[in-house]
């Protein structure tokens, strides 16, 4: 992560931005668009000057973490890939798209606001989503346990139907129920000559 200049950060402002973002993913989704930027301070564990020297406006913030939460959630596919077989990786990582979604969620009003105010903070959220995806489950395909006639858009479609039915966090574990049942749907099983899966 660089600032604008270009230059990467030292290791310290880095550590304290990441605290920053998450802290700002709390807090917005509590309190919504009252959230006060000294209590994410606080819960970050920096000073006010850290945080404005960051993120020198609330709509700057804003954005900022709701990028930082796409990114995480992106950055994951290969480092589970790397990790856990195709289908383990592919499982794990929809666990995290309900934790983005639950994020974004409780971000919705603060989100709502950023829009209208002219700033897009979706642009290529899509592209980034389909190229996670995509890889995901082409490890599956190639490996011969996930099916090759389901594509990126009708995993995300599925994956989108689950956030939003069951995405808060009381609603975790059904949200889990449904993730295994759609991933159970994409493995490839066995059939006897009556068309069963075994």
């Amino acid at each position: 992560m660089t600032r604008e200049t270009g230059r990467p950060l030292r290791a310290d402002a880095q550590r304290n931005r990441e605290k920053i973002l998450s802290a700002a993913v709390r807090v917005f989704a509590e309190d919504g668009l009252e959230a006060h930027l000294e209590r994410i301070a606080k819960e970050a564990g920096v000073g006010s000057g850290t945080l404005y020297r960051n993120f020198p406006t609330r709509e700057v913030l804003i954005e900022a973490a709701y990028r930082n939460e796409l990114i995480r959630l992106c950055d994951a596919a290969p480092d589970l890939l790397a990790e856990l077989a195709p289908r383990e990786a592919l499982r794990a990582w929809t666990g995290r798209f309900i934790d983005y979604a639950t994020a974004k969620l409780g971000m919705a009003d603060a989100l709502r606001s950023l829009v209208e105010s002219g700033v897009n903070p979706y642009a290529q959220s899509h592209e980034m989503m389909m190229a996670a995806l995509t890889s995901l489950l082409a490890a599956g395909v190639e490996a011969g346990t996930v099916r090759s006639d389901i594509g990126a858009t009708d995993l995300f479609a599925a994956l989108t139907g689950i956030a939003l039915t069951s995405g808060k966090p009381e609603q975790r574990e059904q949200a889990e129920r449904l993730l295994d049942l759609t991933l159970d749907g994409l493995s490839i099983g066995r059939r006897t000559n009556a068309g069963e899966c075994r």
